[in-house]
């Protein structure tokens, strides 16, 4: 599935099921707690934290498509078509970093 469409889905399923979309700072906010529960899971699960017992059934992947579908949801509202603006992001980072991450000490 590539962007577009996935943005076609969100969009259908909120005509569908959640009756209009939330407003773009109620997103906003809605997307920075999946974000944080996304670094919470990490920071105990990959990091120096001990996972809380409450923790250890939560979903990473689950998590982190939350923040995919608010991201998506944020895009549609305020007319952002999502592939074209990530191609061309991928395609200036390949440009801006072609070697900048080979020629760093730090990652090999």
């Amino acid at each position: 599935m590539d962007l577009k469409n996935a943005q076609q889905d969100v969009d259908t399923w909120i005509k569908e099921h959640g009756v209009r979309y939330f407003n773009e700072l109620t997103n906003m906010a809605q997307l920075t707690e999946e974000v944080g529960e996304v670094a919470r899971i990490i920071a105990r699960r990959y990091g120096e934290q001990s996972e809380k017992e409450s923790d250890k059934n939560k979903d990473l992947g689950e998590e982190l498509a939350d923040v995919v579908f608010v991201v998506l949801c944020l895009a549609n509202q305020t007319g952002i078509d999502l592939q074209s603006a990530f191609d061309k992001k991928l395609d200036f980072k390949s440009i801006r970093d072609k070697d900048r991450h080979k020629n760093n000490d730090k990652l090999k």
